[in-house]
């Protein structure tokens, strides 16, 4: 009973991002993970073909496009061929990376970076989590000192998605004395700086095909001019652009578990036990049942946000209620899946394994599930004359 969310013009780019996903994705997933990395050169085809850089404006290179919807497409059609690595690697430089520059770039960062990220020809990073600082980001110790015409880094960052494949990486920085909202800056470090190193790339539960990496700072001089966004502001400037982030999880959340459920369903008529298929079994029929209801409500509630994005009226609150509750189905969903392709479900040559360990993330990043309800009730109490928890973040990635 869904509404229907896209327009014709959504269906025909469908066709595109379809055809881009059968000739350079699909081929390529089990050597990417087997490399532990995805090839560059899937950046570039996306870019020439307009699956990277739909918000970029035109005269930086990208397609002008705000409308989510568009991105939306991406999603599904890369969680369609189980692309979740991609997909994930994809939303960090479409929904996150590229905003921020877009967004708070001076005309001449624009010029430099965005043209290369809306072609694939960058790939772009953002730096926030450290080794003591995760949900709580006022723990972190990475510090960025002016000298003059310079800014000088120093300090250490983990769990960064692109981190090893990244030409410029956005670094939350301390540039303050303190601990207080304005005492953070955001920097832009591109590689090859001196001083600038990269540590392992990340062994990881799933995910494989994505690097994620250790990054580390050592007077690493940066100009001024790399300045992202205003001094002192970084923490503003992070906040303002949750909601499109945890919605572009979401989006990831709920794409994934409708592709693993409709590969379910197929395999639950396709698959014998006792001389029928056991589809035909009613606790399989009652199981799937409760999935696709499950999903269909999910995904009116996320539709609705959507389009509230689109206009500008998404609150963080209702991108952090998207966020936990889609990632929770997701991980609810792939599980039962798995449980109804038996032995199977457990071989990774099957779709449903690959997506079993590829969702466990998807609740941590971006805000764990426990900031996400805590921003939640924070917002409850406020509306009841209570106060927020003491020391409550607002902040967790793996970014």
């Amino acid at each position: 009973m869904r509404r229907e969310l896209f327009s014709s013009d959504h269906h025909a780019y469908r066709e595109v991002v379809r055809e881009f996903t059968t000739r350079e994705v699909t081929p390529n997933l089990r050597r990417w993970d087997a490399d532990r990395l995805i090839g560059r050169d899937v950046w570039c085809a996306a870019g020439e073909r307009g699956v990277l850089g739909l918000g970029v404006p035109e005269e930086f290179g990208g397609a002008g496009q705000p409308d989510f919807r568009f991105r939306l497409v991406v999603v599904e059609e890369l969680a369609r061929a189980g692309a979740h690595a991609l997909n994930s690697s994809f939303a960090l430089q479409d929904d996150i990376v590229t905003p921020y520059v877009a967004d708070l770039g001076t005309i001449e960062q624009k010029k430099r970076w965005l043209p290369g990220l809306a072609g694939g020809s960058l790939i772009g990073a953002i730096a926030m989590t450290e080794p003591d600082a995760g949900s709580d980001l006022r723990g972190v110790r990475t510090t960025a000192v002016r000298d003059g015409d310079q800014w000088v880094l120093n300090g250490q960052k983990t769990f960064i998605t692109s981190g090893y494949n990244a030409d410029f990486v956005i670094v939350v920085a301390r540039t303050g004395p303190g601990t207080g909202s304005r005492d953070f800056s955001l920097v832009v470090v591109e590689s090859g700086t001196p001083g600038f190193s990269r540590g392992r790339k990340l062994d990881k539960v799933g995910l494989h095909a994505q690097d994620t990496a250790e990054l580390h700072f050592s007077d690493v001089r940066v100009p001024a001019a790399n300045l992202l966004g205003t001094e002192g502001e970084g923490f503003v400037h992070l906040m303002e652009r949750l909601p499109r982030e945890r919605m572009s999880i979401a989006a990831s959340a709920i794409s994934s578990a409708q592709a693993v459920f409709d590969d379910t369903s197929r395999y639950c008529f396709e698959r014998t036990a006792f001389g029928r298929p056991i589809g035909d079994f009613q606790n399989t029929r009652f199981t799937l049942a409760e999935i696709a209801t499950e999903l269909d409500v999910t995904r009116a509630y996320f539709d609705n946000a959507v389009l509230a994005l689109n206009a500008g009226d998404l609150t963080a609150v209702d991108a952090a209620k998207a966020k936990w509750w889609a990632t929770e189905v997701q991980k609810r969903v792939v599980d039962r899946c798995l449980q109804l392709h038996g032995g199977y479900g457990y071989m990774l040559e099957y779709p449903v394994a690959r997506a079993f360990i590829d969702s466990r993330i998807q609740t941590i990043y971006g805000g764990t599930t426990e900031i996400m309800k805590e921003i939640i009730g924070r917002d409850i109490a406020a509306a009841h004359g209570g106060r927020p928890a003491a020391g409550a973040g607002d902040r967790a990635r793996t970014a």
